[in-house]
């Protein structure tokens, strides 16, 4: 009898493993919950940065769908340029380098109202403007609460670096001559003990002559030669007289008359104080003393700035039909049991943009920790007749082992339990005992459950646990309940041969 029963056991145990097995492999594979919601939304940035016309950002924006109080509430967007189109470039008049700086913008609606505004920044190094490549933002949760996000509009701006820049007398995309060589006369290879910038000079003796420059920055520095032959030189910033109003370049700091007629690249004259942008410097001649007004270069002073110029700012707009997300906060200590919902749904028309079409996904949270457990019956009934003297009357036990499964999520294997543990045959010793020959019948009822995929239509990336509608992790899931389930059969099967075997060379070898 404790044969067979360890015998029934095994043929029990071993398939319910293998389906056990295969019940944890779907578990890891087809049951992630859909609690982070992606999406691959388009832009087109105009003004500032935006230079040689409007610039296409492919952006993908992710944020979370099930949250539990306590938890923070993040959202990211990876930024990238649309593959051979424009980028954005140093505005016109700042110097190379500074720092660009992405800020999004998510609106909050439903229980709590508000906005998120994800921010990255990078340090460039070229006049082609680099992104950084993700920025993100984070509030704190505090009590549950179903929450609608909308992303809207990206903001790019520049900060300039602090430095100086030098303007040569003879770039004439910036340096404008009035009266051009009527008035100016242009001096170059100029030898280089004078120490003129670049080895070239401009002066003039014409009255009314003027030289004029815009720049943007926070100062700016005059540059020409310390000369006995030259004179007064007038100066205007942004069309007023600038304080000083003019310098006299015959004399030295001290206010001595200079000796010199080479000392080139002297910083005669500077204007600090000026709030960053563009601004315009005007060189004038004096017009009275008939001496040079000369002009070597320009330095462009830009001070440290505490934030980015408003007018470099690039403004990103949707050409992509907007998404809104509802996020939902369940109770902290994972007690909560919401129901996330996303969805994608367009509230205006964007022209020049592809339509992305609603979408709505849901999932129940949390999911099962457990497969769909198989229900095995099994009820062996061994039929004992001994034969006996008259004065002997042997009592037969009717061991009714029951099986049953394991609790949900885990458990130990199934273990036969007979229900009349002390019955055992008693017979004399002359009695012949005939073995016992079980029949034992086994029925397994395996039927999984699965929810209907509702298959995404944008680029939707859940990650965590719901299913998605895709995948192949969940068809083989599948396919191990079916073996696991066909292992249940085929080893009980298996199991109730080997017993009946052994019963019968039990009964060879009496």
């Amino acid at each position: 009898m404790a044969r067979w029963t360890t015998g029934l056991r095994t043929a029990v145990a071993v398939p319910m493993l293998g389906l056990l097995s295969g019940a944890l492999v779907v578990l890891s594979s087809g049951t992630a919950a859909a609690n982070n919601a992606e999406f691959v939304i388009d832009y087109k940035c105009t003004g500032g940065m935006a230079r040689e016309g409007a610039v296409r950002l492919q952006t993908k924006l992710s944020i979370p769908t099930v949250l539990s109080a306590g938890d923070p509430l993040s959202v990211g967007w990876n930024l990238a340029y649309t593959g051979g189109g424009t980028k954005l470039s140093t505005p016109e008049g700042a110097a190379s380098g500074g720092k660009v700086t992405v800020t999004g913008n998510v609106q909050l609606s439903g229980a709590w109202q508000g906005i998120l505004q994800p921010v990255g920044a990078m340090e460039q190094s070229d006049d082609i403007l680099e992104l950084p490549e993700t920025i993100s933002d984070a509030a704190q949760t505090t009590r549950p609460a179903k929450v609608v996000l909308t992303p809207q509009q990206l903001f790019i701006d520049y900060t300039p670096p602090a430095g100086e820049k030098m303007v040569n007398d003879d770039e004439y995309d910036k340096v404008k001559y009035n009266g051009g060589a009527e008035y100016w006369e242009d001096l170059s290879d100029e030898p280089p003990h004078q120490n003129d910038y670049q080895r070239d000079v401009h002066r003039t003796k014409k009255e009314g002559a003027s030289a004029f420059m815009q720049f943007s920055g926070t100062g700016i520095d005059y540059i020409a030669r310390r000369d006995k032959d030259a004179g007064k030189v007038w100066f205007k910033i942004d069309g007023k007289a600038a304080t000083p109003a003019f310098i006299d370049a015959s004399k030295e700091e001290n206010g001595e008359p200079t000796n010199s007629s080479t000392q080139g690249g002297q910083t005669l004259w500077s204007f600090r104080g000026l709030s960053y942008g563009p601004h315009t410097i005007e060189v004038m001649d004096d017009g009275n003393d008939g001496k040079w007004t000369q002009l070597d270069a320009f330095r462009v002073i830009t001070e440290e700035l505490a934030s980015p110029p408003h007018w470099y700012r690039s403004t990103c707009k949707l050409i992509s039909k907007p998404v809104a997300v509802e996020v939902t906060i369940g109770e902290g200590g994972g007690s909560a049991t919401p129901t996330p919902t996303v969805t994608v749904s367009p509230t205006s028309t964007n022209t020049g943009g592809t339509p992305q079409p609603t979408v709505t996904n849901s999932a129940t949270w949390p999911l099962p920790t457990c497969p769909p457990t198989p229900t095995p019956t099994v009820t062996p009934t061994p039929t004992v007749t001994p034969t006996a003297t008259p004065s002997s009357t042997p009592t037969t036990p009717k061991p009714s082992p029951t099986c049953t499964n394991p609790p949900a999520g885990g458990g130990s294997t199934p273990t036969p339990t007979p229900t009349n543990k002390s019955a055992s045959p008693t017979a004399t010793a002359t009695t012949k005992t005939t073995t016992p020959k079980p029949t034992a019948t086994a029925t397994v009822t395996v039927t999984p459950t699965r929810a209907t995929p509702t298959t995404p239509q944008v680029v939707v990336t859940p990650q965590g646990g719901a299913d998605t509608g895709g995948g192949p992790g969940e068809r083989s899931g599948l396919g191990l309940v079916g073996a696991g389930s066909a292992m249940v059969l085929g080893g009980m099967l298996g199991g109730v041969a080997l017993v009946r075997r052994r019963a019968g060379h039990a009964r060879s070898g009496e």
